[in-house]
């Protein structure tokens, strides 16, 4: 169904390309008389062009009363051709339609990702009555009842845990990409995936209620209120009507020369005007592009030009979503850093948790020597594993795994008030040591958010993450503001909150959990190579490379787009006005003036083009 959508939207664009090609040569045609004919060849280009023009301006009028600049522009168009200047009313419909395909271009269609959440949601659940399990659909289980869920298994519904051990994945809500270990007592929530034990749970919010169910109501409510930006020419469209039939009307009454009366209507029409806001913003898209920025809606740099936060969502974003080995502690000094260093990835060897996988990572990075094979290994789900490496009984997990003395304990403190995971390790029964483990911050972090301060913008962390983590991070960074223990609905809220009270927010993000934040935000950018395809759907903008050194960039090319939108417009009325006067004059006939205004079309093309490989000078 999308493909057949894109394959539709591809066609409309080629089919206005080709209407514009005629129209072009059939203005071209008539401009030099080359063929002679029963009537104006410019007439091709009135219908092709001009008839949308009056219709869409019609339906305005009457269905709402809605005075946009179509209706200066079918103003002049009739009145062009009751005087007989088909020539003229063709050329104004051919630029205002060249106006409307970049407009189009510019603008990306709905796109909501919410059928990529629904896929998500678990569509069986596995009841155990009287004893003996029941495969009933997600929908159809009621609160209270006892449910199954086997390693590899998406959580049904939210409950609690009844009995058994296990690690969830839980990223779908918290964007936080290690699972956390539940036992009995611990709420789980739906959609979420049972990484390795299997546990009962009793269901406690079901259907409607469950927490997948709301994060998809989530994005829906954030994208219905996401305002849209209204395009300039529309915005001054009524005071450019009642201007231009005004003048247009006085210097009829006082010269009785019909002609000037409708030279003044074709050159007021806001061709350039048009053209202001679409070009400038073409010109900044492709700039963008070129620094790693795939702009998904058109007025999306318009909005980013008036934001003064800038939210990062941590894991992932301002991190690369994948934690090492930070530091190796003995307790005992019979054992060295580097052994272990091998006797953790002994161990983990056959480990599918992602902590363990980032102790063999490391350890190869580090020592670039080859890992001894485990032998009985064992998964202890919400503790830890078990196997003999190199002839020494090896454990390694968390504190519940293994007996610590009071002074072993305040010794991981320090790296625990990092926001450090720890993997304790326990040799042929003595307490050896540990590993701290943490996510590693991108290279270009610090320096992007040193940009975004200059660039005048305030970041904040929002994030799933502990406190301790998200205010280490933040102190790393240079961020002073910091939000921890997020779930969905706490990052919409503040965006919300922020927005409401007039300051403008920039999300960016990467998992699932941000796409109602990212949806909501007056703009959304997604990490487009580590992120979710839901993030990036319900994003306006997607950093395709990741390089968040980029955002000061495309901060600081929205305030100069602006700068250039507004440049463009004050010159456009100012050559109207100027024009109107030639026109009231006489100077200026209908088809003259129309080649007079459209110079300033122009103009306004090649001012906008500069945008294409502006820079900002002497950055750091």
């Amino acid at each position: 169904m999308k493909k057949l959508e894109e394959l539709l939207e591809l066609g409309g664009t080629k089919k206005d390309i080709t209407l514009l090609v005629i129209s072009g040569i059939s203005l071209l045609l008539s401009i030099f008389n080359v063929l002679t004919l029963p009537f104006d060849i410019a007439w091709v280009a009135i219908i092709l062009c001009g008839l949308p023009i009056v219709l869409e301006a019609v339906i305005g009028l009457v269905t709402r009363f809605d005075i946009k600049a179509d209706v200066l522009v079918s103003l002049a168009l009739i009145a062009s051709i009751i005087i007989g200047e088909y020539f003229a009313a063709g050329e104004v419909a051919f630029i205002m339609q060249i106006g409307a395909l970049l407009e189009d271009l510019t603008v990306a269609k709905a796109r909501a990702g919410i059928e990529k959440l629904v896929h998500l949601t678990p569509r069986t659940a596995r009841i155990i009555q009287n004893g003996e399990e029941r495969i009933v659909a997600a929908e159809d289980v009621k609160a209270g009842e006892i449910i199954r869920v086997l390693p590899g298994e998406s959580v049904p519904v939210d409950g609690v845990i009844i009995s058994g051990q296990t690690s969830i994945d839980q990223s779908v809500m918290t964007g936080e990409s290690l699972p956390v270990d539940k036992e009995e007592g611990d709420e789980v929530f739906s959609g979420t995936v049972n990484q390795f034990g299997a546990f009962d749970m009793r269901s406690t919010k079901v259907g409607e209620d469950s927490s997948i169910q709301r994060m998809i109501r989530l994005v829906q409510s954030a994208d219905a209120g996401k305002a849209k930006i209204v395009g300039i020419a529309d915005r001054w469209a009524t005071w450019i009507v009642v201007i231009a039939l005004s003048a247009a009307a006085l210097t009829w009454i006082f010269t009785g020369e019909i002609i000037r009366a409708v030279t003044i209507l074709v050159v007021f029409c806001p061709c350039a005007l048009v053209l202001a806001t679409p070009t400038a913003i073409m010109a900044a898209i492709g700039n963008a592009t070129k620094h790693g920025f795939l702009v998904r809606e058109g007025d999306a740099l318009e909005r980013l030009s008036v934001v003064s936060k800038v939210t990062f969502d941590k894991t992932g974003t301002l991190t690369l979503g994948k934690p090492e080995v930070l530091a190796v502690e003995c307790f005992e000094e019979r054992f060295t850093e580097e052994t272990l260093f091998a006797f953790a990835a002994g161990a983990e060897l056959r480990s599918e948790h992602p902590l363990g996988k980032a102790v063999i990572d490391s350890y190869k990075i580090k020592y670039k020597k080859k890992i001894s094979d485990p032998e009985g290994f064992k998964m202890l789900p919400g503790h830890g594993v078990s196997a003999a490496v190199s002839g020494h009984n090896i454990l390694a997990g968390n504190e519940k795994l293994i007996e610590l003395l009071p002074d072993q304990k305040e010794k991981a403190q320090k790296y625990l008030g990092m926001g450090c995971s720890i993997i304790y390790l326990s040799v042929d029964g003595i307490s050896a040591g540990f590993l701290a483990l943490s996510d590693t911050l991108r290279p270009s972090a610090k320096q992007a958010v040193e940009g975004i301060k200059e660039a005048g913008v305030a970041p904040v962390l929002l994030t799933g993450d502990t406190e301790k983590a998200a205010v280490n991070m933040a102190n790393e960074t240079g961020i002073q503001e910091v939000k921890a223990n997020c779930l969905p609905e706490d990052k919409l809220e503040y965006i919300k909150m922020n927005q409401k009270s007039g300051q403008m927010v920039c999300m960016i993000g990467d998992g699932i959990n941000d796409a109602p934040a990212l949806k909501a935000a007056c703009v959304g950018i997604a990490m487009g190579g580590i992120g979710s395809d839901i993030a990036v759907d319900a994003a306006d903008i997607a950093l395709v490379n990741d390089e968040i050194k980029e955002l000061p960039h495309i901060l600081r090319l929205s305030k100069r787009m602006m700068v250039t939108i507004k440049a463009n417009m004050t010159f456009s009325m100012g050559l109207n006005f100027l024009a109107i006067v030639l026109a009231i004059t006489g100077a200026l006939n209908p088809v003259v003036g129309a080649l007079v205004h459209n110079c300033g079309s122009v103009l306004v093309i090649i001012n906008s083009a500069f945008l294409l490989n502006w820079k900002r000078k002497n950055l750091k």
